[in-house]
């Protein structure tokens, strides 16, 4: 027994030493002490020293108990190429996904970065659920640590084939990825299908976290200690120059392949049915509100401003990424799963009030004074406003189903199927929380085997199609379907996240079709068109040229001023609707009043556009009344004109001071691909580029636009039928000199003038 202890200790001699995250080298004194003892001994320890250098020189932190370890040559020639790729958008080497070229802020090199790398996708195969769950760490690290900049990491062989591309999309509109992804095909062998989290200070003495049983606790410990050295001032994370700044710039959305923003949905992810008053509610997730719609497609209402957190009215309450909803017939309330804000809110039907159910927040309770009502509004709300357990396991993060259960509690499921919270429907309290997919099953298999049972309903094509980034739950391969999905009348309706609409089912018939959206101007102009009013007045330089349609400078007397914009939309689209008023955002600044309407609604008396109702009311800004008709001079161009051309006019009443002023007006225009009944042309393939071309003509990149046009093909509706919005704005600029006086040289002489202004707008 005692020569084996000492063989065995001879052993551990030689042996490398192993720490918790690196392997470290036997000294050369310890080998010579034990070769003059016993050469043949040396020689066969020398051998499985090798045999253990060979499997272990490239490896780091193997152990369970999730230690990091420091500075493997792996980790620092990975953040050397990450550093080195920071001055390109492209290169021959690398592409970045999700970054604004020439954002000052993205382009720092210094701080505290946490890198995520990961295969996200390889060849076209299935994204395994793992991605969700490290989308849903990353999130919940974004929140806890706001400074923090996420950089996500992937080698592949190739900058992405058309296959991948498509893919990306999917998985970036899914996930709602807003950090900026680095693609490269340089091979780093040592990256795992598994993520490794690399945390850095200024690209230097990394610290390395695997995915496999990691603890969250522990990285975030490191973060922590890293934060005592890199202090961030929250104030100045957006970086802009007006103090008036407000939640909904600061928010971060996806970047890659924007133009579909402009699709009429974007990302419609989760659907719920009133059957008694034959009302749908569509989650139209990426556009962060819910549309309400009747069983022929017309549009009724819609909750949701902007992106953000925020109670009240629809049409300035914030969600962020609403997901699943319940309706409740008995108080006409429509629970909503706000994903991205962690929440459950509910909205009142019949008040049209939205408000915040979980978690609970101290405002209500606060003095309703105008001063604490403009202090919400302007977004200086304290953090200390939401009350909750702060990160603690009842606290929800990343929830997506909504289920409600035989014993009036409401079952809330997380993204990625890794946690149920039980909330008690009465009083909006958390009492349970069940972790993993199994336990889940065993709590509501019924009810998710029940939406399950409807999905095997619809086509298969269809089925694998919303599936080919979705979650891969062992046995239940739909399960992430399960929000989409329900019943109406004798219709199975489904959500189309890849022909970005909402189809439905005839149970009898077995036809699918597509509802078709009317009424859209209840949707009125989008937030993402519009720039907030303070953002005028507090750069100097106003907009950059790159961003509108047009630009006009005009010389006049003051006085009232008659404008009228004739536009041209591309000659292969048509308008689904006529333009509506609640679809324009206009705005003077400078020595101007104005007020904007469509021409033939004459006499309203209803302000601009839901976005500028808000602005109206704090600033008191003044409007002229606009008049039943308008006086358009002889020399200008006629109406008859203008009406055979089939143009859309947009007139606008100003009245000018002397000096500077200007006129910004934006419009959203919904259009489609015109069909032409001479030609029988079902070419998706031109379709999807001429619509990639439309979105976006200048800013999109080859990357980008090849990435929507591959999207695009992935649908199965013909593309004709897709609506989507044309972005028109125009500015207009008034130099007006001192009002002409009259022959007594006292009074004033007031000039009324009309212009008209041709567009055309790019395509």
């Amino acid at each position: 027994m005692s020569l084996r202890h000492r063989h065995l200790r001879q052993i551990s001699s030689i042996l490398p030493r192993f720490s918790s995250g690196y392997h470290c080298q036997p000294s050369t004194r310890s080998l010579n002490s034990v070769a003059s003892s016993s050469n043949r001994f040396l020689h066969e320890c020398n051998q499985m020293n090798n045999r253990f250098s060979e499997r272990f020189s490239v490896s780091f932190r193997h152990s369970t108990i999730s230690q990091p370890s420091q500075d493997p040559p792996f980790a620092i020639h990975l953040l050397s190429f990450i550093e080195s790729a920071f001055d390109q958008l492209q290169g021959p080497y690398h592409c970045w996904l999700n970054r604004v070229d020439g954002n000052k802020d993205s382009l720092k090199k210094d701080g505290t970065f946490l890198i995520v790398a990961t295969r996200f996708f390889e060849n076209s195969e299935k994204v395994g659920c793992d991605v969700v769950v490290i989308f849903e760490k990353v999130k919940l690290l974004q929140q806890r640590f706001p400074w923090l900049r996420v950089i996500g990491f992937q080698d592949c062989s190739s900058l992405c084939s058309a296959d991948d591309r498509s893919q990306l999309v999917q998985l970036i509109m899914k996930e709602y990825i807003t950090i900026p992804i680095l693609l490269s095909n340089k091979r780093f062998s040592e990256l795992t299908d598994g993520a490794s989290y690399i945390l850095s200070k200024d690209f230097k003495n990394p610290l390395i976290f695997h995915e496999k049983d990691l603890e969250l606790a522990m990285l975030n410990k490191a973060i922590e200690e890293l934060s005592m050295q890199n202090q961030v001032n929250s104030i100045a994370l957006h970086n802009l120059k007006s103090s008036w700044s407000k939640e909904a710039e600061i928010i971060k959305e996806p970047h890659f392949c924007s133009a579909l923003q402009n699709l009429l949905l974007y990302f419609p992810a989760c659907i719920s049915v009133d059957e008694s008053a034959e009302r749908l509610f569509l989650s139209d997730s990426n556009h962060h509100r819910i549309i309400i719609f009747d069983g022929d497609g017309k549009i009724l209402d819609s909750i949701g401003s902007c992106p953000g957190f925020e109670d009240g009215e629809f049409e300035s309450a914030k969600l962020l990424r609403p997901a699943a909803s319940f309706y409740h017939a008995t108080e006409d309330c429509l629970y909503i799963v706000d994903s991205e804000n962690h929440a459950i809110r509910r909205a009142d039907l019949e008040r049209r009030v939205l408000e915040t159910v979980y978690p609970t927040s101290s405002i209500n309770k606060k003095s309703n004074s105008l001063w604490t009502w403009i202090r919400y509004k302007l977004g200086f709300g304290s953090d200390a406003d939401v009350k909750c357990e702060k990160h603690g396991s009842q606290t929800l993060l990343c929830p997506w189903h909504l289920i409600k259960s035989g014993d009036n509690n409401f079952l809330i499921i997380s993204r990625s199927f890794q946690t149920l919270w039980v909330m008690e429907f009465a009083s909006g309290e958390i009492i349970e929380v069940v972790k993993g997919f199994p336990n889940i099953l065993e709590l509501c298999r019924h009810l998710i085997m029940e939406k399950l049972s409807l999905l095997k309903k619809m086509p298969d094509y269809l089925l694998q199609c919303q599936t080919d980034t979705d979650l891969a739950l062992e046995g239940f391969p739909y399960t992430g379907l399960i929000s989409s999905v329900t019943t109406f009348q004798n219709h199975v309706v489904m959500c189309d996240t890849v022909g970005q609409g909402v189809l439905k089912l005839s149970r009898e018939s077995g036809i699918c079709s597509s509802f078709q959206f009317s009424n859209l101007r209840m949707l009125g102009l989008p937030y993402w068109l519009s720039f907030p009013l303070e953002r005028f007045y507090a750069l100097a330089a106003g907009l950059s040229t790159g961003q509108t349609d047009h630009i006009q400078q005009l010389s006049l007397l003051p006085g009232k001023v008659d404008i009228q914009l004739s536009i041209d939309i591309p000659a292969d689209t048509e308008l689904v609707e006529p333009l509506h008023e609640s679809c324009i955002w206009c705005q003077a600044r400078g020595a101007a009043t104005e007020v904007s309407v469509v021409e033939g609604v004459a006499g309203s008396a209803e302000k601009v556009g839901v976005a500028q109702k808000w602005y109206d009311e704090l600033d008191n800004l003044a409007f002229s009344t606009p008049e039943s008709e308008l006086v358009m001079e002889d020399d200008i161009a006629t109406a008859d004109t203008n009406s055979e051309d089939q143009r859309i006019h947009i007139d606008c009443v100003v009245n000018t001071s002397p000096g500077t002023s200007e006129v910004i007006i934006y419009a959203a225009l919904y259009l489609k691909l015109r069909r032409n009944p001479v030609l029988q042309d079902d070419n998706q393939e031109k379709f999807a580029a001429r619509i990639a071309e439309i979105l976006n003509p200048e800013r999109i990149e080859d990357f980008g636009a090849n990435s929507c046009i591959q999207f695009l093909l992935k649908s199965n509706i013909d593309l004709r039928d897709l609506i989507f919005i044309k972005p028109f704005h125009v500015r207009i600029k008034f130099n007006c000199q001192d009002h002409p006086k009259a022959d007594n040289s006292k009074d004033i002489i007031l000039t009324d003038s009309s212009i008209n202004i041709d567009v055309s707008l790019k395509a």
